[in-house]
């Protein structure tokens, strides 16, 4: 029997706990949060039995193999070191963390303490995702030459999930003072990793466009400063010499929660609409390129994450995506903030008939040394691979 805890029982814990449970041989024997009565109502709900308000005697004290960190970003790396200076095996929801330094140290740790490792990339389920990394492994696809992906949302301009501005749970992902990362951290490491991963290539030159709409940059509602980006733009150059665009919003009418990607080759094209089906992929394969001709295939389902990691505490075989992958995803992340700063220092420096350096260094706040950093052509270069993190197989 594989025992299961789950540290932080808001928003998506209840997900965790629904999979955990249905699965056989686990049992998920310990909750923990800092808020009391929402732990002891969590536990209620899914027949957990132990519950606490520190992780730290969690760790100490509950009979757990394993946990899954479903707090809010900035307490993934602390509680995971913690959890794999324990010996537990970690599924780490997404983003692993807030900045790439962080989530390398705990991809260091978690290789170092050979514990089971995983970050919670919720699109990995889809078939049609899987498929389409099997078929430009294949060369199927031919050479990779264009991609675009996109996860558009609405619930700024909609009440299609409630009322954001009454609900703690979306008022925080709109407030960098309470750790957000904006859509970039939020549904943007997912459509970054969505792109990447079939292509199996990572980023080598990107630039970013990161936004807050003037609806409600700046304004202050509920004790929350409403400042963190809601809309990200990428544009990027692979590894393998493919260019494309990525794209991340929560002002897109018309969608609920809509991921796409369509992928361009040589030899032919793919194309997978999460709004339409998981376990479907439209393909344009072989002679139907000469008239453009698409097919849809319909695919079997494929392991998710839960499943995976589960299977890998068992087997002892660290599955992926692995906390490697979440390191660099984050990197690339990190670049992607650093690019949006770099082109608001010039644009600033345009308008104000000024020298980037001058702006830079006189409003910005920044000493020589960063700018230097911002402004380096070498830092606006992500690599998919760091020295000791292997790129997918």
């Amino acid at each position: 029997m594989i025992r299961i805890a789950i540290i932080g029982t808001g928003g998506m814990a209840a997900q965790h706990a629904k999979k955990f449970s249905a699965m056989r041989g686990v049992t998920i024997t310990a909750a923990c949060d800092i808020d009391p009565a929402r732990v002891e109502k969590f536990a209620r709900e899914h027949g957990i039995p132990h519950t606490y308000t520190d992780h730290k005697k969690l760790l100490r004290q509950a009979p757990v193999d394993a946990v899954s960190v479903v707090t809010p970003d900035q307490f993934h790396c602390p509680i995971t070191l913690d959890a794999i200076a324990a010996g537990k095996h970690v599924l780490c929801e997404k983003p692993l963390a807030t900045n790439y330094p962080d989530a390398k140290k705990m991809a260091d740790a978690a290789r170092r303490k050979h514990i089971i490792h995983m970050v919670q990339f919720s699109y990995r389920s889809a078939a049609a995702l899987q498929k389409a990394r099997a078929l430009i492994a294949a060369g199927k696809l031919g050479r990779i030459v264009h991609f675009h992906a996109a996860y558009y949302q609405s619930w700024l301009p909609t009440k299609i999930w409630g009322d954001w501005r009454t609900t703690d749970a979306w008022l925080w992902r709109q407030s960098t003072a309470h750790g957000s990362k904006g859509v970039l951290g939020d549904i943007g490491v997912h459509i970054i990793d969505f792109a990447t991963y079939p292509i199996g290539a990572g980023v080598k030159h990107l630039a970013c466009t990161l936004k807050t709409f003037t609806e409600i940059k700046g304004k202050t509602h509920q004790g929350y400063r409403l400042d963190a980006n809601d809309t990200a733009l990428i544009q990027c150059e692979l590894d393998n010499g493919a260019l494309g665009q990525i794209e991340a919003t929560r002002w897109a009418t018309g969608h609920a929660n809509t991921l796409t990607l369509t992928i361009h080759g040589t030899a032919g094209a793919l194309r997978i609409n999460l709004d339409t089906a998981y376990d479907k992929i439209d393909l344009c394969l072989g002679r139907d390129i000469h008239t453009a001709t698409w097919k849809t295939l319909t695919l079997a389902p494929t392991p998710d994450n839960f499943a995976r990691f589960i299977k890998s505490i068992r087997t002892g075989k660290n599955d992926q995506p692995d906390f490697a992958r979440g390191a660099e995803i984050q990197n690339i992340l990190d670049h992607c903030f650093v690019s949006d700063a770099a082109a608001a220092i010039a644009k600033k420096a345009h308008s104000e008939k000024n020298t980037v350096r001058q702006v830079a260094l006189k409003t910005a706040g920044l000493t020589p040394e960063q700018l230097q950093k911002l402004l380096d052509p070498a830092t606006q270069t992500a690599p998919s691979v760091e020295e000791g993190f292997p790129a997918e197989g």
